[in-house]
């Protein structure tokens, strides 16, 4: 194999084959994979489920990163985006778009952290795609990757389902992923180290329907963090949401880098983290779930859902530790580029 990617790789011939077969098949190929076609034919669901499908690229830099790469990152963020919706994900496809240039070993590593994650989400990669641009025409790898998942008939979650009254939770502290980029990419170091917080939630997210079943919504609060997803959530259901600052779990180091940089820890971006929207009476429940889970074990109750005043529409508030109350809004413009 050669030592680097180059534009026979991407060009449909013996090359490509080899790099399929000897990089891609090799990491974390199965049965269905390997059946080398155009399309994964795969089992036909049970009846009356149904199928819940997402799709997301990643481009971040740098490609590698204190817990995790763009690998690791690619299975995670789309079997979560999959498991919001209270589905079952089971099958990837992955879609590598090549610089000429990039290190195969590089390449390997990658791979090996896509089979690393798939394993433990317990998705098999069924299909994909190969693209080599030229030199200086891309930015060393670009991947997408497209998840199914199965739904069972009497499941509904949605953003639209969170009524006055409901509990706010998060699955554990904020800002890992954000502030573990922003030191690689800048050459930062901080007394502790930041690690990205990428995982697979679908097991957590099973964990937690099983002991709150009427849980509202789950979302992963990526690009914008905390503040974004609330007011998404807050406008989907045409209500308000008083988060308590005091109760958001965020570890000191990285609220040490936030004060630093000039960021609010509550807009930075979250790879292995997720919100919930639970019925009062089952919170703790719901809580107590999360943290049997080992991505869980910092979650809190962090908020409640609040009617909105139909005058001024649907807001967020952040209640502070001094008694005081502000407007929480979603992030304007981009502040960490490239955070997956």
């Amino acid at each position: 194999m050669d030592e680097t990617v180059m534009l026979g790789h991407g060009s449909g011939g013996t090359m490509m084959k080899r790099i399929i077969e000897e990089v891609f098949f090799e990491a974390y190929a199965g049965d269905v994979l390997l059946t080398g076609d155009d399309a994964a034919v795969l089992p036909a669901l049970q009846p009356g489920y149904r199928l819940a499908f997402s799709t997301d690229s990643f481009v971040v830099t740098p490609h590698f990163f204190p817990g995790g790469n763009i690998g690791r990152l690619a299975v995670c963020g789309t079997v979560n985006d999959v498991a919001t919706s209270g589905a079952t994900p089971r099958y990837l496809s992955l879609g590598a778009v090549l610089e000429e240039g990039f290190p195969m070993h590089d390449l390997r590593r990658i791979c090996e952290s896509v089979a690393e994650a798939a394993r433990e989400a317990g998705v098999h990669i069924v299909t994909g795609d190969t693209k080599v641009v030229n030199k200086g025409h891309g930015d060393g790898i670009f991947i997408n990757t497209s998840g199914i998942g199965v739904l069972p008939p009497d499941r509904a979650l949605s953003g639209a389902n969170c009524k006055p009254g409901d509990k706010v939770l998060v699955t554990g502290t904020l800002g890992d992923h954000g502030i573990a980029i922003m030191s690689c990419r800048e050459g930062l170091s901080f007394q502790a180290p930041v690690e990205s917080d990428a995982a697979p939630l679908n097991h957590l997210i099973a964990e937690v329907l099983a002991a709150a079943p009427e849980t509202r919504c789950f979302r992963d609060p990526t690009r914008g963090g905390l503040a974004s997803t609330l007011n998404e959530l807050a406008d989907q259901s045409g209500v308000d949401m008083l988060v308590e600052e005091a109760s958001v779990p965020v570890k000191d180091v990285v609220r040490g880098a936030c004060d630093m940089l000039g960021y609010d820890v509550l807009q930075v971006a979250n790879e292995g983290k997720m919100v919930c929207v639970v019925p009062p009476e089952q919170a703790e429940q719901a809580l107590a779930a999360m943290r049997a889970n080992k991505y869980g074990t910092n979650a809190a109750i962090i908020g409640e859902v609040q009617p909105a005043d139909p005058a001024r529409g649907p807001k967020v508030y952040l209640q502070t530790p001094f008694g005081t109350k502000r407007i929480l809004d979603m992030l304007v413009g981009e502040q960490l580029p490239r955070i997956c």
